[in-house]
Order: structure tokens, then C-alpha cells, then sequence
């Protein structure tokens, strides 16, 4: 049970998310089914708080002395995350919106796309649809990653 409270919040951490989750439940040897359950449910949810939430505690924050470098660099992530997803997407926003999260690269994922979705305003129910399908995409992708980086070390030992 512990590990799987692991994979849980592993898969709350901004930046992480998913994309860290399964290889620690796949290295650890950790039934795949709840596995990929409880990591999904991990990186979703923070989803409604960042899309309700995150903005308008960052802008408060952007001025403070202590947080607001911290506060404004998270702003311009989302920011430029969004303007990004705008160019690129066209009509096809919530598409564009279900890849940026669902594509494992650096910075991309349920946390920055559900703040760029914030920013620009986005419908909050297909938003959230999209991020959820963009985890989903994300999972399936780090799993099969994973089986095949530790099937590959296995087959070494």
C-alpha cells in the first residue's frame, strides 16, 4: 500500500506527474491495472484547483517579495504555454490541449496545460476532458517506455 501511495503523489508533482509515476510503479514491480489507477487519479487531482485556482492565486502572488519571482515564472510558463497551444491549434484548441499534455517531454503536462487552458479562458468541462485523455496518452505512453527500459535491464541481469 505504500508504494501506491507513492505512485499517487509522484504523479501530483508538477513537472514529474505521470510521466514519473510508471517507472517507479513498473521498477518496483507494482500490479500494472491499480498502478496505472492510482497514478491517473494522482495527476488529476490537482486539475480542478490549478484550472479554478492557480491563476488568480499567481497573479495575486507575481508582486510579493519572497514568491513573486517564483509566482511570475509559473505565469509566463502558462502563459507561453498557452499562446503556444493557440498558434499551433487553431479550431483544434482541446486537441491541441489533449497533446501538450499528452506528450512526455520536459514541461509539458496535466499541471502547465491545465494553467494554460486557465489563462486563456478555456470551457473548464472540455478542458478538463482533454487533460484527463492527455493523462491517459501520457500513461499509456511512460508504461510502455518503462516495460521496455525494464524488460531490457532484466533481460541483461
Amino acid at each position: 500500500m505504500k508504494k501506491y501511495l507513492i505512485v499517487f503523489l509522484i504523479a501530483m508533482v508538477p513537472l514529474i506527474e505521470i510521466r514519473g509515476a510508471m517507472p517507479y510503479a513498473v521498477g518496483f514491480g507494482l500490479p500494472l491495472v491499480p498502478s496505472i489507477a492510482v497514478a491517473i487519479l494522482g495527476n488529476m487531482l490537482p486539475v480542478p484547483f490549478i484550472f479554478l485556482f492557480a491563476r488568480k492565486v499567481l497573479e495575486w502572488g507575481k508582486d510579493k517579495k519572497y514568491i513573486g519571482g517564483f509566482f511570475t515564472w509559473c505565469l509566463e510558463k502558462g502563459e507561453k504555454g498557452g499562446k503556444k497551444l493557440e498558434e499551433k491549434a487553431g479550431r483544434g484548441l482541446y486537441w491541441a490541449l489533449l497533446l501538450f499534455v499528452g506528450i512526455p517531454l520536459p514541461g509539458t503536462g496535466a499541471w502547465t496545460g491545465t494553467l494554460a487552458a486557465s489563462i486563456l479562458n478555456m470551457d473548464f468541462k472540455k478542458s478538463t476532458i482533454a487533460v484527463l485523455l492527455g493523462v491517459l496518452l501520457a500513461g499509456a505512453i511512460m508504461l510502455a517506455a518503462s516495460l521496455g527500459v525494464f524488460g531490457a535491464i532484466s533481460l541483461v541481469k
